[in-house]
């Protein structure tokens, strides 16, 4: 497959940037726990039984789990920015569906819509990966991936105080005000990335993809009403497993596939994306069992009595302190490198559960929980993206990230669908109403962490180290740090400046690298002094292809060594090669 990639920010992005994709990315997350307060009502709400109301909750997941890989292709081939969007868009349209309905059909159509807003997380990575210098990525990635936990943490207390004061559908109508909020945020600061991946979309692939992941996770969200040794139940997993067989081989032979089995069967991609699966479960558990714990009636001997806003506000702080995580992240990243920052993750959230086993007595101790496995989940959410960037190619940034949120959604899913049985089976029958116990919150614990150690190993399958040149991105911590990095590109591939026929610098010409192969190894865009740079491989001959608006473009055949020495390169627009 031939792709198109940028060395270096395409163009200077301004300061808010950065917030403004985490702010993006804590709106969509927000979807997953926005009905958390009002679940137990759903039924008398729309007026069905409580197995159809879990469907306003399932359409959301699997419409998520389906449109972030199809999401994250399609921006890398039409545009990141445009596509984040346009996923804002389609949320906010759901959520005013959400909003004007007490229908269940129509409900889970708005709900559906909403969880298409998901591929807003890994299409903001890929565009922070294309506009922010190498010593601003880490810290920004890590903040855009934690946006995840951060929107759920934080929705839960706002969304409980709205359903406490007022009427249950302007839940929808805030989330439709902070999508158009976000929507607008992003045209007016967030520029489009000219990265681009070449061919088509896998219209099959992503049918393929989308039957397959439907089939796999509807028994798994609906395996506890329908029963796991059930006929339907099985039938849909045997289903899922051909679908993805069959999926998985077509992939395999098609020109552009949808997602690059190849690149995914790496040891950095396979492990981060396996490792994603196990996080993904040991969120979700803090967030199952700690408001439900927090609500019980003390009359339980062991509930702690608290209202759905005060349990609300006592979980915020695993949100807040996953945001605050970031900073901290990419120092430690930059030191060590996200596959230690990963495992420190992982560590620290087993010692949150651990130690949570015996934190259940008290509220205060739940707001203790929610710190230390916010801190533990942040560092390891910040460390996925940052894995996954330094193993594939720009072009394929939004697809991969879409791939791996897709697999911490999975987590979640498992996590829903395990935790929810455990408690069933173990809570105690009061009144004809199932009242979780005190066994079943520490067996969920035990459960997350042994998810985290599971994690942990496979952790340490991955790789050492990365590509040299994503290394160099993804750990420079300081302007010194970047410009030494840009200096060793360099000096291992070719340099030189985009000139017109006058000899006058051209900004913004794109400088495109052709291996013998006839494969795109690089491109980048001149500076406003036309200057470019750009990265080779490996030695051999190449072809540097330039063209820019107003110019005649231009092809030069050239040889680089494979040493450390540069080859200077003068690029004239339209005539002949000048070489410096």
């Amino acid at each position: 497959m031939t792709h198109t990639t940028t060395d270096r920010p395409t163009r200077e992005a301004s300061g808010a940037v950065v917030p403004v994709l985490a702010f993006a990315g804590i709106v969509v997350a927000v979807m997953q726990t926005l009905l958390v307060p009002v679940i137990k009502d759903l039924p008398q709400l729309l007026g069905t039984s409580p197995s159809n109301a879990t469907w306003v909750l399932t359409s959301t997941l699997l419409s998520g789990a389906v449109a972030t890989p199809i999401m994250g292709r399609l921006g890398d081939l039409y545009g990141k920015r445009r596509l984040l969007i346009a996923s804002l868009a389609v949320m906010v349209v759901g959520a005013l569906v959400s909003a004007l309905t007490s229908d269940l059909i129509t409900m889970i159509a708005g709900r559906t819509l909403q969880g298409f807003a998901m591929g807003a997380i890994p299409l903001g990575i890929g565009l922070m990966r294309d506009m922010l210098p190498r010593e601003k990525l880490g810290s920004a990635m890590a903040l855009m991936s934690s946006s995840i936990g951060v929107g759920g943490g934080l929705a839960l207390p706002l969304a409980a105080l709205i359903a406490q004061h007022a009427d249950w559908h302007a839940l929808f109508y805030g989330a439709a005000g902070l999508g158009a909020l976000a929507i607008v945020l992003t045209l007016l600061v967030v520029p489009e990335s000219p990265a681009r991946a070449e061919g088509a979309f896998d219209v099959l692939g992503a049918i393929g993809l989308s039957a397959g992941l439907v089939l796999f996770l509807l028994p798994i969200t609906k395996g506890s009403d329908w029963g796991w040794t059930s006929g339907t139940t099985l039938g849909l997993f045997a289903a899922a497993a051909v679908v993805l067989v069959l999926w998985g081989v077509m992939e395999l032979r098609v020109k552009a596939p949808l997602v690059d089995l190849r690149t995914t069967a790496r040891p950095a991609v396979l492990f981060t994306n396996l490792a994603s699966i196990m996080v993904g479960v040991s969120f979700y558990v803090v967030s199952l069992v700690l408001p439900q714990l927090l609500q019980l009636p003390k009359a339980t001997g062991y509930g702690l009595g608290q209202s759905m806003v005060v349990a609300g506000l006592l979980v915020a702080p695993l949100g807040l302190t996953m945001m605050v995580t970031a900073p901290v992240y990419a120092r430690l990243s930059a030191k060590y490198g996200p596959k230690v920052t990963l495992i420190l993750g992982m560590l620290i959230i087993a010692i949150g559960y651990g130690a949570g086993l015996g934190l259940m007595s008290a509220a205060w101790q739940s707001l203790v929980i929610a710190v230390v496995l916010g801190a533990g989940i942040g560092l390891a959410y910040s460390s996925l993206p940052a894995l996954i960037v330094g193993a594939v190619p720009a072009s394929e940034t939004g697809a991969a990230n879409g791939l791996n949120t897709l697999m911490r959604s999975i987590g979640t899913s498992v996590s829903s669908a395990v935790i929810g049985m455990v408690l069933a089976n173990t809570a105690n029958d009061v009144g004809g109403v199932a009242v979780p116990t005190m066994h079943g919150f520490r067996v969920s614990f035990l459960i997350a962490t042994a998810a985290v150690a599971i994690g942990l190993v496979l952790a340490l399958f991955l790789p050492r180290q990365q590509r040299p040149s994503d290394t160099s991105q993804l750990r420079a911590s300081s302007e010194e740090d970047a410009v030494l990095a840009r200096a060793e590109e360099a000096l291992r591939g070719f340099r030189g400046r985009v000139l017109d026929a006058h000899g006058v610098p051209v900004a913004r010409a794109r400088v495109t690298l052709i291996d013998r192969r006839g494969r795109q190894a690089g491109a980048t865009l001149s500076e406003p002094d036309g200057s470019y740079a750009l990265a080779v491989p490996a030695q051999g001959p190449y072809v540097l292809a330039a063209k820019a608006a107003g110019h005649g473009p231009l092809a030069s055949s050239a040889t680089h060594a494979g040493d450390a020495r540069p080859v200077d390169l003068d690029l004239a627009l339209p005539g002949e090669t000048v070489t410096a």
